[in-house]
C-alpha cells in the first residue's frame, strides 16, 4: 500500500440529503489543508475485513472539520453500506487529504460538470471558485430533483452559476453547447458515470480543444460492459484468482496475498496498474488514468477499478516476493 499517515477521527454528525446518500461531518485529531478535489480516506468494514474507501471532500474543511457525501449504491461491495450504518460518535481511521484531482486557478473560464454523486468534488470546487470571483459554470445532472443531493446549498450560495438537468423531466446536459461557451484557454472539470465522461472526451476532441484543458474524477463503479466474475493469472508467482462479481481485482490480489501499490482506488492515479500478458475476453478499461490510445493497446491496466468480461487475464506484477 502507498505511505499514508492514518489518524484517529470522530463521526460528529450524519444527516441525509436524499434516501440513499448521507452527509458525514467528521471531525479529525489533526486538521490540514484540503484543495478543492481533495479526497479522504476511511477505513471501513466489510463483513469482517478491513479495507478502505475514498470519498471527495464537500470543501477545505477550514472550520475543523471534513465533509463528505456517501450515496449507498446497489452494487456497492460494502463500503457504502458500512458508512451508511454509522451513528454520530463512531470512531474512524481516516487518512489524507490526498488530490489527484486538482483545480487550476487563473484560467479565463471553468465549466464545472457533474453527475449524480459525482457532484462532491465539484461542491468544493464551485465553492472556491466563487470564492475566487472566477467565471464559472456548473452543470449538474441527476435522474430526478430528489437526487440533486447538493443542488439548494449550492443555489444558496452560487446562484444562477448553477444549472441543474434532470432525466425525470426530460434534460439532458448539451456538452457540446457548454464547451463551445467556455472561453479560450478555459478548462472543464467532471465526475459522474462512465457515460458521461466518454461524452465529454468526444465532445472536448470535436470542438478542438487541448486534451490537458478537460479533468476528470470517475466513480470507478461502472464501465461500458456489466460486472461479471472472471479469473486473473499470475504465472512467475504460480496464482490463479477468481475474481468475484462484488470485487475488485485489486481487492482480490490483495486477498491472495500479492504485493500491490495503490492509492487512490479510483482509476486516476495509476499506482495500482500491471502488466498484460495475454488475454482470452475483454478488458473493461474503467479508469481515467490511461489514454484512449493506451487502453486499445491492451498492454497495462488499473487494477483497482478495470474488469475482464467474457474469460480471463494474464498479468504480471510489481510483487517478487514469489
Amino acid at each position: 500500500m502507498a505511505a499514508t499517515d492514518w489518524q484517529p477521527a470522530r463521526l460528529r454528525a450524519t444527516r441525509a440529503l436524499t434516501p440513499d446518500i448521507r452527509l458525514f461531518e467528521i471531525a479529525p485529531s489533526e486538521t490540514a489543508p484540503a484543495p478543492p478535489g481533495s479526497h479522504l480516506g476511511v477505513a471501513v468494514m466489510i463483513g469482517e475485513r478491513p479495507d478502505t474507501r475514498s470519498y471527495s471532500l464537500l470543501d477545505s474543511g477550514a472550520d475543523g472539520l471534513y465533509r463528505i457525501a456517501v450515496k449507498r449504491l446497489p452494487d456497492s461491495r460494502g463500503g457504502s453500506a458500512y458508512m451508511h450504518g454509522l451513528e454520530p460518535g463512531a470512531r474512524l481511521s481516516i487518512s489524507g487529504p490526498r488530490n489527484h484531482f486538482g483545480l487550476t486557478l487563473g484560467r479565463p473560464g471553468y465549466l464545472l460538470v457533474a453527475g449524480g454523486i459525482g457532484i462532491t468534488p465539484l461542491h468544493a470546487m464551485a465553492l472556491a471558485l466563487h470564492q475566487a470571483g472566477a467565471p464559472f459554470r456548473l452543470l449538474y445532472a441527476a435522474r430526478t430533483r430528489q437526487d440533486l443531493a447538493l443542488a439548494d446549498d449550492l443555489r444558496a450560495r452560487i446562484g444562477d452559476r448553477l444549472e441543474t438537468v434532470t432525466d425525470q423531466e426530460g434534460g439532458r446536459i448539451d456538452l457540446p453547447a457548454a464547451i463551445a461557451g467556455l472561453a479560450p484557454g478555459g478548462e472543464a472539470y467532471l465526475c459522474g458515470p462512465f457515460g458521461l465522461m466518454e461524452a465529454a472526451r468526444r465532445a472536448w476532441a470535436e470542438a478542438g480543444r487541448p486534451a490537458q484543458g478537460l479533468r476528470f474524477e470517475t466513480f470507478g463503479t461502472g464501465g461500458r460492459h456489466a460486472t461479471e466474475p472472471f479469473t486473473v493469472r499470475i504465472p512467475r508467482l504460480a496464482k490463479e484468482i477468481v475474481v468475484s462479481r462484488n470485487q475488485t481485482l485489486l481487492e482480490a490480489l490483495e486477498a491472495a496475498g500479492v504485493g500491490m501499490i495503490h492509492d487512490c482506488r479510483r482509476g486516476e492515479c495509476g499506482l495500482c496498474t500491471v502488466k498484460i500478458l495475454g488475454l482470452d475476453g475483454t478488458v473493461d478499461h474503467r479508469d481515467v488514468f490511461f489514454s484512449d490510445a493506451q487502453k486499445a493497446a491492451n498492454a497495462q491496466l488499473c487494477t483497482c477499478v478495470s474488469r475482464v468480461v467474457g474469460g480471463g487475464i494474464t498479468i504480471d506484477t510489481a510483487d517478487r516476493a514469489g
